[in-house]
């Protein structure tokens, strides 16, 4: 199954470019909607398209009207989780891309889950260690 990944605008333009260099079909925001654009603007697109949205916005659970939004149009939305400079937090993802497709597979939307880097220990032992991937909402 081919799936689109849809890149928020809080992922700046390198997260979306090292996705793509690894294979994966990816969308910005920047590309289809204005910056100051509402985002359930982009997580009614999403639903609707059946694309992947992932944001680094860790508050978006938390927010009335953009958890409504991924119930209401049935978003799968992933949270990258990290502070680190955006390179590594894709480089991350895509290291962990078995993980995140198999949790897919299992998870039918609408949810948000949060990806997660490999512990400091795991990447000092293997710098291109798998992170985890985590049921947040469902």
């Amino acid at each position: 199954m081919t799936r689109v990944y849809f890149t928020d605008r809080d992922l700046g333009k390198a997260f979306p470019g090292i996705l793509r260099e690894a294979g994966l079909t990816v969308e910005r925001h920047h590309d289809l909607f204005p910056p100051d654009g509402p985002d359930e603007q982009w997580l009614e697109y999403c639903g609707r398209s059946g694309r992947i949205a992932l944001s680094h916005n860790r508050r978006i659970r938390y927010t009335p009207n953009e958890l409504a939004a991924v119930v209401r149009h049935s978003v799968t939305l992933l949270v990258v989780i990290g502070k680190a400079p955006f390179p590594e937090l894709a480089a991350n993802f895509v290291a962990t891309l078995e993980r995140i497709e198999g949790f897919l597979e299992r998870h039918p939307p609408p949810l948000v889950a949060k990806v997660n880097r490999p512990t400091p220990g795991e990447l000092r032992r293997n710098s291109d260690a798998a992170g985890s991937i985590s049921l947040w909402y469902s």
